[in-house]
């Protein structure tokens, strides 16, 4: 009899607990899309969001805070825009940023602010902040429509687009002198929205990063000389600017505009003015649920013996480690079964020493709860799963 009730207790808790998961499955049912995973569209001028992450080098694995850097604020400050759990849990310090973007609307060397960077390199003099990354190799991380930031870099030669690591703060030149890029080319390519009409998503989100010094003059308002279709207004007046910062200006910065006579990059000190442009291009072949496929494989930037290598040694060290635990408890085991087969003295019997390791603990590890074992293990499964 006592043995039925159990057996009817436990049927009844198994019950429950499967109509407690197929209440939590019809829930489930009526779910919602997380930030980041649905296409999202935008209209003619939408306006359209570009934040930006932490700072992270090649040469240390000590990430930066964006504004950490003398970079210019968002109006208003800096607030943080993370949109789901797992960027949170990653590390990610998703912030708002200055940079105004529109759907299909270009931009031409819009200015941002001027900031102040710190003292120059000298010899026996501590550098700035600036320097001190540019050195390090740092490298922004900037993200529009939940899309990283390619980085494209150019010289006489050829065009290279890097879909990892976002794009460096600066260089280091020829003379040894440290310079930032305070000049970039925000390259967007979307095409049409398959299921809104007059609606577009983005595919493709390329940065290309510029040194240039702009022999400029901060002005308080100069609204009269700013044209309609800006977004922003000027902070500055630029002496013998280049051909895209030019008033009224319909071309965007380009590499032999930089590079021409007469031209110098902007050293990683004192007073920078902080420009950028906006070039969107249609692109009909991406389609959205394949545009991280060239970030997944990092367009082939590192061969695949470097990931077959990566995994030979995860495997190996995983073999060693186990062997050096089996080898502990095989010890532990054996020890404690010779201990049990040898006749007891005297004074153990009187110690009551029998009972002792793994006889101790082995009825208490494999007994099964009392109370709803299949609620104990939903349990176990869901916490393991959030953390």
């Amino acid at each position: 009899t006592h043995s039925l009730t159990h057996h009817l207790t436990m049927l009844l808790l198994l019950q429950r607990s499967v109509a407690v998961i197929a209440l939590c499955g019809v829930i489930a049912v009526e779910g919602f899309n997380l930030p980041g995973f649905y296409p999202q569209a935008f209209g003619d001028n939408d306006p359209v969001k570009l934040k930006v992450n932490k700072l992270t080098s090649t040469k240390t694995l000590i990430p930066i805070d964006y504004y950490r850097l003398n970079f210019c604020l968002p109006e208003g400050g800096a607030k943080m825009d993370d949109e789901n759990l797992g960027e949170f849990l990653s590390g990610d310090r998703i912030q708002s940023s200055p940079y105004v973007l529109q759907m299909k609307n270009d931009m031409y060397c819009e200015q941002l602010c001027i900031a102040n960077l710190g003292r120059g390199e000298q010899r026996g003099v501590q550098p700035n902040k600036f320097v001190k990354a540019i050195r390090k190799n740092y490298h922004n991380n900037w993200i529009v429509d939940n899309l990283s930031s390619a980085s494209k870099a150019e010289n006489d030669k050829e065009v290279t687009t890097r879909y990892w690591q976002g794009f460096p703060v600066g260089f280091i030149g020829n003379d040894g002198q440290a310079y930032v890029n305070n000049h970039v080319n925000i390259e967007i390519m979307y095409h049409p929205s398959d299921t809104e009409t007059d609606k577009y998503r983005i595919v493709r989100f390329v940065v290309e990063p510029f040194s240039i010094k702009h022999d400029s003059e901060p002005v308080v308002d100069d609204t009269n000389d700013v044209d309609d279709t800006h977004v922003l207004t000027r902070v500055a007046k630029i002496n013998n600017p280049i051909d895209s910062c030019a008033p009224n200006a319909k071309t965007h910065t380009t590499y032999d505009m930089i590079t021409q006579s007469g031209r110098e990059p902007q050293r990683a000190s004192g007073q920078v003015l902080f420009t950028y442009d906006v070039k969107w291009e249609l692109n009909t072949e991406v389609k959205w649920a394949s545009r991280w496929d060239i970030y997944l494989n990092m367009d082939d930037a590192v061969p695949a013996k470097v990931h077959w290598l990566s995994i030979a040694n995860s495997l190996v060290i995983v073999f060693v480690l186990s062997a050096m635990i089996a080898a502990i408890l095989i010890r532990n085991l054996r020890r404690d079964i010779s201990r049990y087969n040898r006749l007891a003295t005297d004074e153990e019997k009187a110690e009551d020493l029998e009972e002792y390791g793994w006889k101790l603990v082995h009825a208490d590890v494999f007994r099964p709860p009392t109370f709803s074992p299949l609620l104990l293990a939903v349990a176990c499964g869901t916490g393991a799963q959030l953390l």
